[in-house]
């Protein structure tokens, strides 16, 4: 047993020590980075205790970033995860006649960087010389200016990352729902069963298990490539308005260059999602279904 464990551990020391540079020591010394004011340039840092997370969560900039960052986690799911659920589900039962074209369509944007994305919806979303302005323009009417809209920038930004991250999600649930034995649903219609009935109570559980692995991937890869477009397009705002916690990290870090509440920030997201991740496996895992 002595000999298997040895092994054991020869085996995983490679991965455990790129995971001990690359993610444990990185989330480690910006924990301790927290307690400090620093600037990144000075070789004095200066220890404050709580003080970075107190001004935080008494900033008010910083609940508006709080506010953001849960608007996106709840757009981003409904465009990453149950629209490409239903279209999934709808593309291989109810229109299989183009479902070649559609899997090529919808994954085509995965392979397209987000900074070249982000450039040419700048472009088409124009208000003034967009694509669409112009069409809208000989119908007699305008394209709000969307990047000075408190109301429409979060939207618009959440559509972009939706548009790189929804081809590999629908792939992703396409690909367990085409296993989904043609029988049962056949059997289901035979015994006029409604086609809302047949997603909800036989394919969704059946595929629960990607379900829950692509809700996962549909918040922490969307609050990741939604920090391109903020930056390339918005930079937070108009006044906060698109910022959320992982570019207002970035921009305290290396704009304002106050590294203390841009570790105190990181710290707080890595909290949040932690406990997003703890209630998606608390709650979900029971009812998912693992085949075999």
């Amino acid at each position: 047993m002595k000999n298997n464990n040895v092994k054991t551990f020869l085996y995983l020391l490679p991965a455990i020590v790129i995971f001990g540079i690359f993610v444990f020591y990185p989330v480690a010394y910006t924990i301790y980075l927290s307690f400090f004011d620093w600037n990144m340039i000075s070789p004095q840092k200066d220890f404050v205790g709580f003080e970075n997370y107190i001004n935080v969560f008494t900033d008010p900039e910083t609940i508006q970033v709080l506010k953001n960052t849960l608007f996106y986690i709840i757009v981003l799911v409904l465009m990453n995860f149950v629209v490409p659920y239903i279209m999934a589900f709808c593309l291989h039962f109810l229109v299989p006649k183009f479902r070649d074209f559609f899997k090529s369509a919808f994954f085509l944007p995965s392979f397209i960087s987000m900074v070249v994305g982000s450039i040419v919806y700048n472009w088409i979303l124009n208000p003034t010389s967009g694509p669409i302005a112009k069409l809208l323009g000989f119908i007699g009417m305008s394209l709000p200016n969307w990047s000075v809209s408190e109301s429409l920038v979060i939207l618009v930004i959440c559509y972009i990352t939706a548009w790189k991250v929804f081809g590999y999600n629908f792939i992703t649930l396409y690909a367990d729902i085409s296993g989904v034995d043609g029988e049962v649903i056949e059997s289901a219609r035979l015994d006029n069963v409604p086609t809302w009935r047949i997603f909800k109570d036989i394919v969704a559980p059946m595929t629960s298990s990607t379900g829950l692995y692509t809700l996962i991937m549909a918040i922490v890869t969307g609050l990741q490539y939604v920090y391109t477009p903020i930056s390339n397009l918005t930079q937070g705002g108009p006044a906060g308005a698109s910022s959320n916690l992982i570019y207002e990290s970035y921009h305290n870090a290396f704009i304002l260059f106050d590294i203390g509440t841009s570790a105190a920030l990181s710290v707080v997201t890595l909290i949040i999602f932690v406990i997003l991740l703890f209630i998606q496996m608390r709650v979900t895992e029971r009812g998912v279904y693992y085949a075999n």
